[in-house]
């Protein structure tokens, strides 16, 4: 469903954040995208819903290619695209409900989006998904009398309103406390399932992402060195992603792996791998 195809961006400065970088999700595929700070994973996602521009490459979401859209074409094709941020990007004076609505900015006229007046499926969809992400009891409270992990589940909320097919997610856990961090990965994993979504989770806690991804790619320097199971980050593997460094307590502990449902890496690399063969 998304094919990134020798993707690069060179900025004015002549620095490259990606060189090359090729990649691609079949439908329901979760991918988690580590590397050390500047290998370009943030560039990346944002590469993809076109918040930056890529120099040359080419990114399809099924055959829609979005690297050659613009105006209205491309914020109809953001509409497909879900986006949770690392810092929330919620409006603090506004309500939770309202953070969420905003979700819809998409799809309703700009004096319905002005006037705060969206259609009464639109409201009944927020009110569900806060139920769905635990936060009924919070709907009228403004966004900034809100810890951070629930801020975090409105902007997942938020992002589910808009009815993605894809989700992109940048460093979801970077501001919370361990125990919120793993509510929060479960509970995007459990809502992507649950709505048949692929996924791209930039993530810098490596094993946060060997707990709750299937798949893990590796980015350093622009480029990946690493695309495979979860299971694959061995020393050597970390050591080609980030360098050299004593990587023998990085795993996950037998009591970990206990509450943690894990998804089948074997089908979602099928899945992949169907994907790139073509019909």
């Amino acid at each position: 469903m998304l094919t990134i195809h020798n993707l690069e961006k060179r900025y004015k400065t002549g620095d490259r954040a990606l060189k090359g970088v090729s990649l691609t999700l079949a439908p329901g595929d979760i991918v988690g995208l580590i590397g050390p700070s500047g290998a370009g994973k943030s560039t990346l996602i944002r590469c993809v819903n076109r918040l930056v521009d890529p120099t040359s490459g080419t990114i399809k979401l099924f055959d829609l290619d979005l690297t050659n859209l613009s105006g209205g074409d491309l914020r109809k094709a953001r509409r497909r695209i879900g986006m949770i941020f690392q810092e929330y990007a919620l409006v603090e004076r506004l309500t939770v409900m309202e953070n969420v609505l905003s979700g819809r900015l998409g799809y309703v006229g700009f004096w319905q989006s002005w006037l705060r007046r969206f259609p009464e499926a639109d409201v009944a969809r927020a009110f569900a998904l806060l139920g769905r992400v635990g936060l009924t009891e919070f709907v009228d409270k403004r966004a900034d009398a809100l810890s951070g992990g629930q801020r975090q589940r409105v902007g997942i909320a938020r992002a589910l309103a808009q009815e993605p097919e894809l989700l992109l997610v940048d460093e979801p856990t970077a501001s919370l406390d361990p125990k919120t961090s793993r509510q929060v990965m479960r509970l995007i994993l459990e809502l992507c399932a649950e709505r048949k979504l692929a996924a791209i989770v930039n993530i810098h806690d490596v094993v946060l992402a060997q707990m709750f991804l299937p798949r893990i790619v590796g980015l350093r320097a622009g480029e990946v060195v690493y695309d495979g199971p979860a299971a694959g980050l061995n020393a050597e593997v970390l050591t080609r992603i980030y360098g050299e460094e004593d990587w023998a307590k990085t795993s996950t502990n037998e009591e970990a792996n206990d509450t943690v449902a894990p998804i089948p890496i074997a089908s979602t690399l099928e899945r992949r791998n169907a994907a790139m063969a073509g019909p």
